[in-house]
């Protein structure tokens, strides 16, 4: 998801291979958990069918960042990830000095941001992380990021009626926000870590909700674990039941 790591992943090949390795060989396998992927403009129209049959069953697609850019490619991502039976969100990558945090959060919802009660919808999440274009931090002291943050979360929670997950890093969360615990309470914990556990949580988070494992297969884009059964992911969607 950063945009440190731009290369597009070659397609998805041998089906039963790939499900060999999501079931043996990737971080948690001995615990519940739910595979999925996120994915970007980097990764061009995807093969749904070959990600479905790799073991896939969430994605969230990126829709938007800043108040200026749109994916190209969001339509067939959004669309193709829910027609094969996906439940799928939308992530906007945050740039907090380009604009006001209520400002992101509008243009993410008119772009693809929204959310609806179908039991197939992830709520929207905000990806906040290291700048790829400058500052780590944006230029914002620690607290100036968590009033932008908090801004993002409120107007998107206005707009939607749904609280954003949050994509970070625990070290980029602790450098930029000074390790704020506030906002877990209400936002799910999508944590970024490419290591065989998630290792330490931000300070307040009980639990992550959503851990990007690795960047390098064995989905296309980054590949992910929600932290327990499928039925619980359907939970999160519906916002309780539907």
């Amino acid at each position: 998801m950063t945009h440190r790591r731009l290369g597009a992943l070659a397609a998805l090949s041998l089906a039963a291979a790939l499900v060999t390795t999501v079931l043996t060989g990737s971080p948690a396998s001995a615990a519940t958990v739910t595979y999925g992927q996120d994915v970007s403009s980097h990764q061009g129209n995807v093969n749904w069918t070959a990600q479905w049959n790799a073991g896939s069953r969430f994605a969230y697609v990126k829709a938007t960042e800043g108040t200026s850019y749109t994916n190209p490619y969001f339509a067939q991502q959004y669309n193709g990830s829910y027609n094969i039976g996906m439940i799928r969100g939308a992530y906007h990558f945050a740039l907090p000095n380009n604009s006001g945090g209520a400002a992101q959060a509008d243009y993410f919802v008119a772009h693809g941001g929204g959310w609806s009660k179908d039991g197939k919808t992830l709520p929207g999440a905000l990806d906040i992380e290291y700048n790829p274009y400058g500052a780590t931090c944006y230029g914002l002291s620690q607290s100036a990021m968590v009033s932008w943050i908090r801004a993002f979360l409120n107007q998107y929670h206005t707009r939607t009626g749904r609280w954003a997950v949050i994509y970070t890093t625990t070290d980029w969360w602790t450098t930029c926000t000074g390790n704020y615990s506030g906002f877990w309470a209400n936002s799910p914990l999508w944590l970024a870590r490419y290591s065989s556990s998630p290792g330490t949580l931000p300070a307040g988070a009980p639990t992550w909700s959503f851990w990007q494992y690795s960047s390098s297969g064995p989905f296309a884009g980054d590949s992910n674990q929600w932290n327990g059964a499928l039925d619980r992911l359907k939970v999160l969607a519906c916002n309780g039941a539907c």
